[in-house]
């Protein structure tokens, strides 16, 4: 077995242990509601699906680095150099989870040097799945998978989703919907990104956009890329990046389809 298989059977592992955790805490009605900036949705079991991760890595793996949606968000404070970064999102889709929908999920990429070489993300709900090793492909419960076909816009289903404060830009997001709805065949709005991502790369959807955190776009970016999709941003960075980390104006598509999206999108600028 690679360093990277050894890596990718660890993550699945701690993945599956959060995922088990996280399903019996909402059976059993163990749940606590609170809002960070008083507005975004956090539950204890977040927290304690942060923890299990965390803590397995760190006993695993003391020398590498973390960052996670609750223990360590800042991504400031990772060095994209020759030790390991862990990017974890415990529950990704917390308002689905508090509202017992089925479309959760844990996502954990492992990153180097800026690069992500591992990426699983598991929804619990579903018994589903999706890994991806850098140049290796992808998989849902180790099935390969691709992306679609889709080659005419008219065709194409599109996923994206909505940031928690809308104050300042519900202009801009209504926009791009419009012009997307104006050229495509559908919009869906299903809670993660991680697994937005994942169902382009498996085909249930031909496209997504959105801005997000590093933490829910870095380990479905690696399984889509694996199954064959396009990944980028409508709006590119201002400045060259040096790592695969950047979460701002993602646009992940089947390849056909990828640059008139784009082409949408930023058209789409007020």
């Amino acid at each position: 077995m690679s360093d990277l298989e050894t890596i990718l059977a660890f993550a699945s592992d701690i993945a599956k242990q959060a995922g088990k955790m996280i399903v019996e805490m909402r059976a059993n009605a163990q749940l606590n509601h609170s809002y960070k900036d008083g507005i975004e949705l956090v539950t204890n079991s977040d927290i304690a699906a942060d923890t299990l991760i965390t803590d397995a890595i760190r006993d695993q793996y003391p020398t590498h680095q973390i960052l996670a949606e609750e223990s360590n968000p800042d991504l400031s404070t990772i060095e994209h150099n020759e030790t390991p970064v862990w990017v974890i999102d415990p529950i990704d889709g917390t308002v689905n989870y508090a509202h017992h929908h089925h479309q959760v999920a844990i996502s954990i990429a492992y990153v180097i040097k800026g690069k992500i070489q591992v990426a699983v993300v598991y929804n619990p709900f579903l018994s589903e799945l999706f890994t991806a090793i850098r140049q290796k492909g992808a998989w849902l419960n180790d099935q390969p998978i691709r992306c679609s076909a889709t080659t005419e816009l008219n065709r194409a289903i599109v996923a994206t989703g909505f940031p928690y404060d809308k104050t300042a830009q519900l202009d801009q997001l209504m926009l791009r919907l419009h012009k997307i709805l104006e050229q495509c065949a559908d919009v869906r709005r299903l809670g993660s990104a991680a697994l937005d991502i994942c169902w382009v790369a498996l085909g249930r959807l031909d496209a997504y956009y959105e801005t997000v955190s590093p933490w829910d776009c870095a380990a479905g970016w690696l399984i889509a890329k694996e199954a064959g999709a396009r990944c980028g941003y409508f709006i590119e960075p201002e400045t060259p990046m040096t790592h695969e980390l950047h979460s701002e104006h993602l646009l992940v598509a089947t390849p056909a389809l990828y640059d008139s999206l784009k082409c949408i999108l930023q058209d789409a600028q007020l």
